[in-house]
C-alpha cells in the first residue's frame, strides 16, 4: 500500500515516519520544507519525483517493493542516489558509531577493556569491508551501468564494452556480493552476551540502538542492489548483446 503521494506534504512525512530523515537527505533535501507538497520540494530540488516516492514509501513500509517499477527507472538515477547513500553510511553513519565506541574505550573498566578493544577490532574491520565494497561498486560496477545505458541511448557502443559484457558480466559481481550484515551481527551478540555496561551503560545503549538501525539500512540498501539495480543491468547488457547482434 502506497503511504505517501505527490500531495502529500513533507513535513507531515518526517512528523509521520522520521527515520526517513536521512532517506530524503540523500537526495538532497534539507529540512525547512514549510507547507511544500512532494511534488513542489522535488520540482524545487530538481529530483526525479516518482522514483523519490518509490524509494520514500519502500523504507517506510517493508511490504512495498515494486521492484519491477523501480527497474524502469534511468541507471543514472539509481546509481546517484546509491552513491549518496554510500556518502552517508560513511561520512555520517560510521564515524557517529566510532564516536560511541571511542568513547567506551576511554571510560572502561579493567574487566571490560578487552571486550571493548575487541568491538573496536570488530568495527575497524567491519569499516574496511563496507569501504573496499563501496570502493568497488563505485570505480568499477556503476560506470559500467552507466556506460551500458549510454551505448543503448546513443546507439554507439564500444568494442571494449561488448567484450566485457562477455568476460565480465554483472553476474560476477552478484555472486560476490556478500552481505555486509555479518559483522555487524556479531558486534551486536559480543555486546547483548558478552558486554557488561560498567560505567558506559548509557553509551552501550546508543551503540546497540545504532548497530540496529545501521544493520536494517543497510538490509534495504542491499535489497535495492540485489532486486533492482542487478536485474536492471543485466536487461541492459542483454539488450546491448541483441543490438549489436552479439
Amino acid at each position: 500500500m502506497v503511504a505517501f503521494t505527490k500531495n502529500s506534504k513533507m513535513a507531515e512525512v518526517i512528523l509521520r515516519d522520521y527515520q526517513l530523515l536521512p532517506i530524503i537527505s540523500r537526495f538532497g533535501i534539507k529540512l525547512g520544507f514549510g507547507n511544500k507538497s512532494i511534488e513542489e520540494i522535488c520540482t524545487d530540488r530538481n529530483v526525479d519525483l516518482p522514483f523519490f516516492l518509490e524509494i520514500l514509501n519502500s523504507y517506510h513500509s517493508i511490504d512495498y517493493f515494486p521492484e519491477n517499477h523501480l527497474c524502469d527507472f534511468k541507471a543514472d538515477v539509481m546509481v546517484s542516489y546509491l552513491t549518496n547513500t554510500h556518502s552517508y553510511y560513511l561520512n555520517s553513519k560510521v564515524p557517529h558509531i566510532e564516536l560511541f565506541i571511542d568513547r567506551m574505550d576511554q571510560t572502561a573498566q579493567f574487566e571490560n577493556s578487552r571486550n571493548v578493544a575487541l568491538l573496536k577490532q570488530f568495527f575497524n574491520e567491519y569499516k574496511i569491508d563496507i569501504e573496499h565494497h563501496f570502493s568497488e561498486e563505485e570505480k568499477n560496477v556503476f560506470p559500467y551501468v552507466l556506460a551500458l545505458e549510454k551505448a543503448l541511448k546513443s546507439n554507439n557502443c564500444s568494442p571494449q564494452l561488448i567484450e566485457k559484457i562477455k568476460r565480465e558480466p554483472i553476474e560476477i559481481y552478484e555472486r560476490n556480493h556478500e552481505s555486509l550484515e555479518v559483522k555487524l551481527a556479531d558486534m551486536k551478540n559480543l555486546i547483548i552476551r558478552f558486554l557488561p555496561p560498567l560505567h558506559c551503560e548509557d553509551d552501550c545503549e546508543h551503540l546497540l540502538t545504532e548497530l540496529f538501525q545501521l544493520e536494517c539500512d543497510i538490509e534495504d540498501h542491499t535489497r535495492m542492489e540485489e532486486k533492482v539495480l542487478i536485474p536492471k543491468v543485466k536487461m541492459l547488457e542483454r539488450k546491448v548483446l541483441e543490438y549489436y547482434g552479439v
